[in-house]
């Protein structure tokens, strides 16, 4: 196993679940006093893991058609115009 590119992944995905929505939206349905915290836990975890496996999947897929270089310029770009948005979002509102 290549364990550079194992914590990479981990720490990105971990850092970027930090504190959003899905994380936020978990802790309320845990709050519940009459739910059983370990089923909030292992629906969060599995629908975590099908999403994740639904972007290796895509990424495998569009690879094949897109040069990672190319990939690599296109997620940057969009992450620099969801950071944008969200400062033009800020300043303006």
């Amino acid at each position: 196993m290549d364990l550079k590119v194992f914590l990479t992944v981990f720490a990105t995905v971990f850092i970027a679940e930090l504190g959003d929505k899905t994380q936020l939206a978990t802790m309320l349905f845990a709050a519940d006093k009459d739910v059983n915290k370990w089923l909030v836990f292992s629906a969060a975890s599995l629908a975590l893991v099908i999403s994740a496996a639904i972007g290796v999947l895509a990424g495998g897929l569009v690879s094949q058609f897109i040069s990672d270089r190319i990939l690599s310029l296109i997620a940057g770009a969009g992450f620099v115009g969801i950071g944008c948005y969200i400062l033009y979002q800020a300043a303006s509102g």
